[in-house]
């Protein structure tokens, strides 16, 4: 790989990670092209980009990111979203389904260096649609109950009347 190749990849990833709120770096070992192409799947449907890039390329792109400063060694994947959860959360379902083959070891959330276990957490929390679905769900609820409640009291007419 030539340098004007590698200063091409430095700076998009410089520029996605910059634009991204969490990072989630992923060792890998023995996985099929098939199998990585299930993770790029999954990714594309929950926002998430994919890249696998040499560790030092990815060093200095974080680097120049301003996020810090990382180690890496061995087979990595990078799997980084515009949100915190969604990255974390393609990376842990995957992590489950090729066990021994695929495992998150650390991750930038937020402009900070994260632990496995941060990730982790991050991983367990409630995708952005689900909170909204859950908000909606508390503010038509008195809605809801003055419908049923009218329902109710409109039956135990019918009833009387009959």
């Amino acid at each position: 790989m030539n340098k004007e190749k590698k200063s091409e990849i430095i700076n998009y990833l410089s520029s996605e990670f910059k634009d991204s709120q969490a990072v989630v770096i992923c060792s890998y070992n023995e996985i099929t092209h098939k199998e990585l192409e299930n993770l790029r799947h999954e990714a594309k449907e929950n926002n998430t980009k994919v890249q696998v890039a040499k560790n030092t390329l990815v060093q200095v792109a974080v680097k120049n990111a301003d996020l810090g400063s990382i180690e890496l060694s061995g087979n990595n994947i990078f799997l980084w979203s515009k949100d915190q959860i969604s990255a974390c959360k393609v990376a842990d379902k995957f992590a489950n389904l090729q066990k021994n083959k695929f495992e998150i070891t650390s991750g930038i959330i937020e402009g900070k260096i994260a632990s496995l276990e941060t990730v982790n957490k991050f991983a367990k929390l409630a995708s952005k649609e689900e909170l909204i679905g859950m908000l909606l769900s508390v503010w038509t609820a008195p809605a809801r109950y003055f419908v049923c409640g009218l329902d109710n009291l409109r039956e135990q007419k019918e009833n009387k009347v009959a």
